[in-house]
């Protein structure tokens, strides 16, 4: 569709049967922001691949040069600029919007390194940036001049959203960046109005990608209420417009960390206190601190689920570059047994809060699956939760438990803390345990394994049973634990006397059933579903009439049998018998003695 449209506003007539007074006085039409989108999204930057993208503008200025015959020398280069008299096609405005836009992603492409730009990286990013706020600003000018009302409109927009993003990455002029930002939005909000409803959306969407870029130049002018760290929800929206205003907001946030890590010397765990010498160790640890408040504040039962799961992986990148930090300290360590034994027992804590986090997160999965696993799916295409899913997850948990558990128990001088830490560790394994059994049996009864089905509920319930006393023996007892073992405990009970019920029907039900099926079997049948006949599988021990997922009728063998080459007799030949000269024999024939007559006869 995007380029559908990018061909149909390249689309004018030949200029050769256009009388050259009336060239002078043509207004051409350029649906800048529909085309930008169109190309970005379909050529890189949907996953933020600006280096796909730069080449894409590449290639497509070259078409462009090409087409127009407008290139720049073949051995010499020459240069040829553009003017308002060059502009005699509505190429000539798309080769200056797409030069523009190969400046603006290149600059892109610095800033979003893997480890950010370095100085001499920074200078190129701002150089690139400067040179796509001249090819905006030229494209404004010859839009403004050759463009009808709407193509201004948007070029005037493009032009002072890059002139704000220069100067929002220069960090200077913020009322200068800030009037360009209100300006682009303006714009936008106007053309918001009118047009078809792609055309809104776009608009709104861009108007949306602006607002955070505001609120930060408010925020540094001294306008604006908001804290750092209150800018974080501004930019969690996507878009091409935002990566300029993430990587600044990051830059802000990770400043001021540093200045509240100053004052963090020592870390808490446990009863136990770990000194932190080392400031990026601080920083990592205060920014996963920061993002688990967000998890476990006030405002976290209104979060989604999906928000969550990114907070638990930024928590792990968080902690994971902590732990990091804390082992090259260790390799780098003097002699000093005290300084070793204290970073070894901040990785020890470190490693442990991750354990936790990632029990944290695998409940929340097993939630989420759970909330799936009834449901009934109206969507065709949309994922239902098998009892197996929960059963892995299951699996995950009780490795985890036991992860942290052997971790906690590790050392000689354990606090009363980390005693009762192995002990919840210890209750949270045979809750997972007996959650575990209980979608196992589940598993087995969507399968029709009464039997194992029914084993497998008693033993849930015997587990949540044993739980359940424990739980309640103690003192200061998990309430919402109790509750879920009860309901599991129930949930058992109520499913073993189902699947109880369920055997004995089928076990009466079972001779019937199987004459039935008995009757079914088909000679040879025109079902083709069965891979093998009955005849073929005599050294297989399967029930082919018993199973109750059995759909296709089975069948004995084929009849009437197919034709099969017979061997007939061999042929033998006596090759030797005319080679062999045989004696002659006239000497022991029998003479026949004959009379005086008979000689006249012979």
């Amino acid at each position: 569709m995007g380029k559908q449209k990018e061909t149909s506003a390249m689309e004018i007539d030949d200029q050769s049967s256009i009388p050259s007074d009336q060239i002078s006085n043509l207004k051409f039409s350029v649906n800048v922001l529909q085309l930008l989108k169109s190309a970005q999204m379909q050529h890189g930057l949907r996953f933020g691949d600006y280096a796909r993208y730069r080449r894409y503008c590449t290639s497509r200025l070259r078409r462009l040069y090409k087409s127009l015959k407008f290139t720049h020398g073949r051995l010499k280069y020459t240069k040829r600029p553009i003017s308002v008299s060059t502009v005699v096609e509505v190429r000539f405005l798309h080769l200056v919007l797409y030069t523009a836009e190969r400046a603006w992603s290149h600059a892109m492409e610095k800033k979003t390194l893997p480890d950010g730009p370095n100085a001499h990286q920074r200078s190129y990013l701002i150089g690139r940036l400067r040179k796509a706020v001249k090819w905006a600003s030229l494209f404004q000018e010859l839009s403004s001049i050759k463009g009808d009302s709407r193509t201004s409109l948007e070029a005037e927009a493009y032009a002072a959203y890059m002139k704000g993003s220069l100067l929002f990455e220069q960090d200077q002029n913020w009322d200068v960046a800030l009037k360009c930002f209100k300006s682009a939005r303006a714009v936008y909000e106007e053309l918001g109005k009118y047009g078809d409803l792609e055309n809104q959306v776009l608009c709104r969407e861009r108007v949306e990608e602006l607002e955070p870029s505001i609120r930060y130049c408010l925020h540094k002018i001294g306008e604006s209420n908001l804290q750092t760290s209150e800018l974080v929800s501004v930019g969690e929206m996507e878009g091409p417009a935002l990566d300029l205003f993430k990587a600044k907001l990051e830059a802000a946030m990770a400043e001021a960390r540093s200045q509240q890590a100053a004052s963090m010397t020592e870390f808490h765990w446990l009863g136990n206190r770990f000194p932190i010498s080392n400031a990026k160790t601080r920083v990592s640890i205060l920014k996963a601190q920061e993002l688990e408040k967000d998890i476990h504040g006030s405002a976290a039962d209104s979060l989604p689920a999906e928000k969550k799961l990114v907070l638990y992986d930024k928590i792990f990148a968080a902690y994971h570059e902590a732990r990091s930090c804390i082992r090259n300290d260790l390799v780098t360590a003097a002699n000093s047994e005290n300084v070793k034994d204290e970073l070894s027992g901040l990785d020890k804590a470190i490693g442990a809060i991750l354990g936790q986090r990632t029990i944290e997160r695998n409940q929340l999965l097993v939630k989420i699956a759970k909330s799936k696993l009834n449901k009934v799916r109206d969507d065709k295409s949309e994922k239902v939760t098998k009892p197996e899913e929960l059963v892995r997850l299951y699996d995950l948990l009780l490795q985890n438990t036991a992860d942290l558990s052997d971790l906690v128990s590790s050392g000689r001088d354990r606090k009363m803390e980390e005693i009762a830490l192995g002990e919840e560790c210890e209750m949270k394994s045979m809750v997972f345990r007996a959650e575990r059994c209980f979608y196992l049996a589940k598993s087995y009864s969507l399968a029709g394994k009464r039997t194992e089905a029914y084993a497998l509920y008693s033993r849930a319930r015997s587990l949540a049973d044993a739980v359940l006393k424990k739980l309640q023996s103690a003192n200061a007892a998990d309430q919402v634990m109790i509750k879920e073992l009860k309901t599991l405990n129930n949930e058992s009970r109520s499913n073993s006397c189902v699947e109880h019920a369920k055997g004995i029907l089928e076990e009466e039900k079972a001779p019937e059933n199987l004459s039935k099926k008995i009757a079914n079997i088909s000679l040879n049948g025109t079902d083709k579903k069965v891979e093998k006949l009955l005849m073929e599988k005599m050294d297989t021990y399967e029930s082919s009439v018993g199973e109750a997922n059995m759909k296709a009728v089975p069948r004995i063998e084929t009849f009437p049998p197919a034709f099969q080459p017979v061997p007939r007799n061999p042929i033998v030949l006596d090759l030797a018998y005319n080679l062999i000269e045989f004696p002659s024999l006239d000497a022991r024939m029998k003479k026949d003695k004959k009379g005086f007559i008979s000689r006249f006869w012979v």
